[in-house]
């Protein structure tokens, strides 16, 4: 996400390296190298010229201390001017009424659909009771699509297939969702060129029969300054209420991101990261600026695992690690709520310092594969003892889950270390003597 942002901002604050104060000479070259990386990332000009003219007049203004160099002193300059840029605090989804209708509009291929399942995923989460309406007459298999993501997260589909007609589809939907006390409809609409009159007078007619309390817009991230404009056009007839932006796991230049709450002057409301129903984001302008300039994004990433990991889980999970009776079956379920985070290179940017080691480094989501294959050719009584897999034991295993014999070893031999870890700092006191007895680091006093 924002790789290559990074890299020309990272440059672009060399700049300073070394310096022992701001001045005009060194500030305005930096601001030169900033306003180009931001042109380059897709930013709309008049952003860039605006921020950059911003972020120069406060470095200015500021006195460098002793203990902070003029490099780290721009770089909180930036962060808290990116953070004003994308919308400044978090802009909550209105779901107080009763029920909550929300509709989402966008072009073709923005990720309209998927999303729709994402927010209802999103929101039962939340102990709310979401009804999702198909309201896209005009795509193939638009309705099947949404059928499957709601059977998925198991949220009720509303569809009509007989009708072509969008508003009454949308309709007949908040009448099954009163009948059914579901307290948020989500209606999910066909995508639309800006430029196309009577979808855009379609869509406007939706709005104005089902009276939404949210309309959000739903953008491909990957567009850059191309976003900007279509949601200029879009809110100029829907006055939407926020933004959503979709693919952020993908190349994303980042235009998108920090040019549309100073165009539109509309929100970002949430961030999909990936194809998983659980790949959903509120989005968080200063999170957000955080990871832009590579300082990572610690909240998110514990955020995400509380999502997770239920309480009363951990709870027996602590008790089994503390009487040695954690078991594969334990560690395969571990995997599985990992896996639920997000792809590992994106959960890996949200730790300070790793996103840029990282960077080049090719993460295979497909990682735990091996390891999931190989605890599945276990026998259930295998699996809630691993201290009887014995030699025999492995060779079946090995040929059962198509892996070689060594890797079977080898993962044994982990988990058996594992454990023993996971014992130790289940005890606090064992946990403090072990702590106490590392030998410092060389830096240490």
């Amino acid at each position: 996400m924002f790789d290559n942002l990074q890299d020309k901002l990272d440059r672009a604050f060399k700049v300073l390296k070394g310096q022992g104060s701001i001045t005009e000479i060194n500030v305005a070259e930096t601001m030169k190298e900033i306003r180009k990386a931001l042109l380059d990332a897709d930013v709309n000009y008049k952003t860039a010229k605006t921020f950059t003219d911003e972020v120069r007049q406060k470095a200015l203004g500021m006195n460098v201390l002793t203990a902070v160099s003029p490099g780290q002193l721009l770089t909180k300059v930036m962060n808290d001017e990116l953070t004003e840029l994308m919308g400044g605090s978090v802009t909550e989804l209105e779901t107080k009424a009763n029920p909550t209708i929300i509709l989402i509009a966008g072009l073709n291929g923005a990720g309209k659909t998927t999303f729709s399942g994402k927010l209802a995923n999103f929101l039962k989460s939340k102990g709310k009771k979401p009804l999702l309406v198909a309201g896209d007459v005009y795509r193939p298999a638009a309705i099947d699509q949404l059928e499957v993501l709601g059977g998925q997260i198991s949220v009720p589909v509303y569809a009509n297939r007989e009708s072509n007609d969008p508003v009454g589809i949308a309709l007949e939907g908040i009448a099954e969702g009163k009948r059914n006390n579901n307290n948020v409809i989500i209606i999910d609409t066909a995508g639309r060129l800006a430029i196309d009159e009577s979808l855009m007078t379609e869509i406007s007619e939706v709005k104005a029969k089902t009276q939404p309390h949210e309309i959000l817009f739903v953008v491909d991230s990957m567009t850059g300054q191309d976003a900007v404009n279509t949601a200029k056009a879009f809110n100029d007839r829907l006055d939407f209420t926020g933004v959503v932006l979709t693919k952020l796991d993908g190349d994303t230049r980042g235009g998108a991101a920090l040019s549309i709450k100073s165009v539109v002057n509309k929100p970002i409301k949430f961030i999909g990261t990936g194809e998983k129903m659980e790949a959903l984001d509120v989005f968080y302008p200063d999170r957000m600026a955080s990871r832009i300039l590579g300082m990572g994004d610690v909240v998110s990433l514990v955020e995400r695992a509380q999502q997770q990991f239920d309480e009363k889980e951990a709870a027996e999970l602590q008790k089994k690690i503390r009487k040695n009776k954690f078991d594969f079956n334990d560690f395969y379920n571990q995997i599985q709520q990992i896996k639920k985070m997000g792809n590992m290179k994106d959960l890996m940017g949200m730790i300070p310092g790793v996103g840029k080691m990282m960077k080049n480094v090719d993460i295979d989501d497909n990682a735990f594969k091996s390891i999931e294959a190989i605890i599945q050719s276990m026998t259930p009584f295998e699996r809630e003892n691993p201290d009887s897999i014995q030699q025999s034991r492995r060779n079946r295993i090995a040929k059962g889950s198509g892996s070689k014999l060594e890797e079977v070893n080898k993962l044994l031999k982990q988990f058996e270390d594992m454990r023993k870890v996971m014992k130790q700092f289940s005890n606090p006191a064992a946990a403090a003597r072990m702590m106490k007895g590392m030998p410092k680091m060389p830096f240490g006093k």
